[in-house]
């Protein structure tokens, strides 16, 4: 379990000889015929994430996703399977529900009609005045297709996009020995920011801002671009696997106990032992890779029983297309979700998740690359404003608020005469195929069709 083995449908992420070289044109950030070609050929197209397996237990159980200006409806049915609605009564169109919950039933607020869990109509007023006939028995909720992956509900509104294992290749085989179903989401914020989804679309196909943008990343994680991986599919998603060891050109201020010290010491590694930065951060990594080995077991680490040595140490971070992101860590995964505003192509939501694996006797979570601790329960949905930073300071030692510091900066700039195409990096690669997967999607060609 030592190896590293690339994934045989992984193309290399840092040559640009696998790209077309499609133009990076400015109004895709702010038109309003872009937005509209991306709800027309790209929103109704993809698989999108409706929440999590485990807030669905009981039949009857339902979650609501509001996507731009449609809805959806997930329910848990009687034999334990999931279906999915557009959340549209059947007469006459009215929202049937608001917000998550659990009932045999739903009952329309505006004339009254009652459907069931399964989408069928169960009961309306004055069954007997309709000339086509009594609608019960013949009319249905429309259906979106629902599936499952990873702990997540996935739902898609095209009945022709292929199917979600597919949709994801080849993600699911390459995060199989991760039991992702433990995971417990015990922080999930919604932001609303200005500035257009795909700020992080371009943002998080890349680690070419870290050093600037996350300073406190470099002595926690690799972030080299010789010593990474970096992963494109044929799907259009995405990966850079870094090193889970201080990158070896950044340095702590003198006197400052390194971070990954504590690392070393909680798995049983004296730090002191080393002769040298070089040799701690080295050596070290590759005696951490033996200690977790060795003690996870002892230590609770249940979910450390089938991954493999990459899994346990390094940082893989993944893209899936168009607009979800995640960080795969041994103890926890980093999820990130940004949607478009329903009617404003300067603005965008972005949801945040921390999530963490259970471990016996350990009450709170701390990630890696931030401070504050967070209490290890089910957490509950948070809805703020980005108000330039005043609306999530709590959240001010994570490196998602300092990528939401870029965004109005980077919205002015793409408004900008000063405008350029943007000269990129190999280590940027993905980013240019991210918008070259986008325009496959607005021609009619999306991938795996």
């Amino acid at each position: 379990m030592t190896e590293t083995i690339t994934h045989p449908l992984a193309m290399n992420g840092k040559d640009p000889r696998n790209l077309r070289g499609d133009p990076i044109t400015p109004d895709r950030y702010y038109s309003r015929e872009w937005m509209q070609k991306e709800w027309d050929h790209l929103w109704t197209k993809v698989w999108h994430i409706a929440g999590r397996e485990n807030e669905l237990k009981e039949p009857g159980d339902y979650i609501v996703h509001n996507f731009m200006h449609e809805s959806v409806i997930i329910a848990k049915q009687q034999d334990g399977s999931l279906k999915g609605f557009y959340n549209a009564c059947g007469h006459r169109a009215q929202k049937l529900v608001w917000d998550k919950g659990s009932q045999d039933s739903w009952t329309c607020p505006y004339h009254g009609w009652e459907w069931s869990i399964d989408g069928s109509l169960l009961d309306a007023c004055d069954r007997d005045d309709f000339p086509q006939g009594d609608p019960v028995g013949k009319i249905r909720l429309i259906e979106v297709r629902v599936d499952t992956w990873g702990s997540f509900i996935w739902y898609t509104m095209d009945d022709d996009a292929p199917p979600l294992l597919k949709y994801l290749e080849p993600l699911p085989d390459i995060y199989r020995n991760h039991p992702f179903e433990t995971l417990v989401r015990i922080r999930q914020v919604r932001v609303a920011l200005n500035c257009n989804w795909k700020f992080a679309g371009d943002n998080f196909n890349e680690s070419y801002h870290t050093r600037t943008a996350h300073p406190q990343v470099p002595p926690v994680i690799d972030q080299d671009h010789f010593t990474s991986r970096y992963e494109m599919f044929p799907m259009g998603h995405a990966r850079i696997i870094q090193m889970g060891r201080p990158s070896l050109r950044d340095r702590v201020p003198e006197g400052k106990e390194h971070p990954y010290e504590a690392t070393l010491r909680f798995w049983g590694i004296d730090p002191a032992q080393y002769p040298d930065y070089e040799t701690m951060a080295m050596q070290g990594w590759l005696d951490l890779k033996a200690a977790k080995r060795k003690l996870w077991k002892e230590k609770g680490f249940v979910q450390y029983e089938n991954m493999t040595d990459e899994d346990l140490t390094e940082s893989p971070f993944g893209v899936l297309f168009p607009n979800i992101a995640f960080g795969a860590a041994p103890d926890g995964m980093s999820f990130f979700r940004w949607e478009p505003h329903p009617s404003d192509p300067e603005k965008c939501y972005f949801d945040y998740w921390m999530l963490a694996y259970p471990i016996e006797g350990k009450t709170d979570y701390v990630h890696r690359t931030a401070s504050k601790p967070y209490e290890f329960k089910e957490g509950e949905l948070e809805v703020r404003d980005y108000d330039g930073g005043r609306g999530v300071m709590d959240l001010e030692d994570t490196v998602v608020f300092q990528d939401w510091g870029l965004t109005e900066g980077q919205q002015a700039g793409w408004r900008s005469r000063g405008y350029q195409e943007p000269y990129l990096a190999n280590q940027e690669t993905r980013v240019r195929r991210f918008h070259e997967v986008l325009h496959d999607y607005l021609d009619g060609k999306p991938p795996g069709r």
